[in-house]
């Protein structure tokens, strides 16, 4: 059944601008969790995360590292022009081949102050390292600005030249500036993967200790990547969630951990993140995809078979195994000698959505009225109401800095 028909107004809750965290704890792993397993809630603290889990499951992280995408650029007559870059320009196969342009590169970007610059204008920012980065505005999009970076020398990529120029964008609940020490309490420890506009927050909780402790029970890790994009704050402005368009994010999981997750079907397998899930979720609809034979996979020649918003829902009705989704993956990717699958997903994931592969989701609180908070309600149906009333009236901190839940699917 496709949740198009579902109003936005049935998934919201008061959330008093004094709940939402600002900053994070000084520590990673003293955030709150709570924990919802068979309609019951308990709570605890990350740091005792590994007293709620199943001895050998499998933990699934987002390795996604956030870039510095916020530039500011002061025009000759002193008007500042502030540039949020959202994604590459759809000229570029994947995000890490945008990063790692010389010289100059095209990306989508917001831009504020964009009345005060002519297209074709161009403007200069003068960096520590002794580069010159200029900006010149091409053209405007639907809902973003091409936007052309160009700068001397040469010889820096556009990954480095973002860190010397660019600011972490907090996200737009937290109305502050950000300061030196986002740098690090925006990263997840195991960040690795430069292309985010957007924290996968749900892993800021983490800490090497929290780590150990989880290999103590052979608890172990995997690691996908998807880089989150500014979609993830774009409020459902529709009635109804058919009329919400979803935005597309690129995903990169190699062979390996494909393989590593269908050796664990039978074990638990907990994505750390919305965006985990909706990774490894995602893998199982391509996997339906291609098991119809209609499908190609082409990575080899520079393509790739994407998942659409809705496509899931009219999929569903194949009743494809799990294991055998991606088992046709997975030959796929070893016949055609692919050992990194890079593609998009749009997957929206709503009620009545049933999971495929993850069988429980650790994540932050999410924003009344955003497609964050349906995916919740998809894995814990009417339930989502209880957890989130019982965070309220208990003191949990909310968002992205906020504190954290561990929620087991019903079945």
């Amino acid at each position: 059944m496709n949740p198009g028909n579902l109003l936005i107004k049935d998934f919201t809750y008061d959330l008093a601008e004094d709940r939402i965290a600002k900053y994070p704890l000084p520590e990673r792993d003293a955030s709150k969790l709570l924990v919802y397993k068979d309609g019951k809630i308990t709570e605890d603290v990350y740091k005792n995360l590994d007293r709620h889990l199943p001895a050998n499951s499998l933990l699934v992280f987002n390795d996604t590292r956030v870039i510095e995408a916020r530039l500011l650029f002061q025009k000759s007559t002193g008007g500042i022009i502030e540039i949020f870059c959202l994604e590459p320009h759809e000229q570029y196969s994947d995000i890490t081949t945008a990063m790692n342009q010389h010289g100059k590169v095209l990306w989508q970007c917001l831009v504020g102050g964009a009345s005060k610059w002519k297209p074709g204008q161009v403007l200069k920012k003068r960096l520590q390292t002794g580069c010159i980065l200029f900006a010149r505005y091409i053209e405007k999009g639907a809902g973003f600005f091409i936007i052309e970076f160009y700068w001397q020398p040469g010889s820096f990529t556009f990954a480095e030249i973002l860190q010397a120029a660019g600011a972490i964008p907090l996200p737009p609940y937290i109305k502050r500036a950000a300061e030196g020490s986002d740098e690090e309490r925006y990263q997840t420890i195991y960040a690795h993967h430069e292309g985010s506009v957007a924290a996968p927050t749900a892993g800021l909780h983490f800490t090497e200790h929290v780590f150990k402790t989880l290999r103590s029970k052979n608890i172990k890790p995997d690691f996908v990547t998807l880089h989150v994009s500014a979609g993830t704050f774009k409020p459902v402005k529709s009635e109804t969630i058919g009329e919400h368009e979803m935005h597309a994010e690129f995903i990169n999981v190699s062979r390996e951990t494909i393989e590593n997750i269908f050796q664990n079907l039978s074990e638990n397998v907990i994505p750390v993140g919305t965006t985990s899930l909706r990774t490894i979720e995602s893998l199982y609809w391509l996997g339906v995809k291609l098991s119809t034979g209609n499908e190609q996979l082409t990575m080899a020649q520079g393509e790739s078979i994407e998942l659409d918003q809705w496509e899931c829902y009219e999929l569903e009705k194949m009743n494809v195994e799990p294991k055998r989704a991606l088992e046709t993956l997975i030959h796929l990717m070893q016949k055609e000698n692919i050992g990194r699958l890079i593609t998009k997903t749009q997957i929206l994931i709503a009620p009545p959505y049933k999971t495929r592969i993850a069988s429980a989701l650790i994540t932050n609180f999410h924003q009344p009225q955003s497609t964050l908070l349906l995916l919740v309600a998809a894995l814990i149906k009417e339930d989502w109401r209880k957890v989130y009333d019982y965070a309220l009236q208990h003191d949990f901190r909310f968002l992205s800095y906020g504190d954290g839940c561990l929620l087991w699917m019903q079945r």
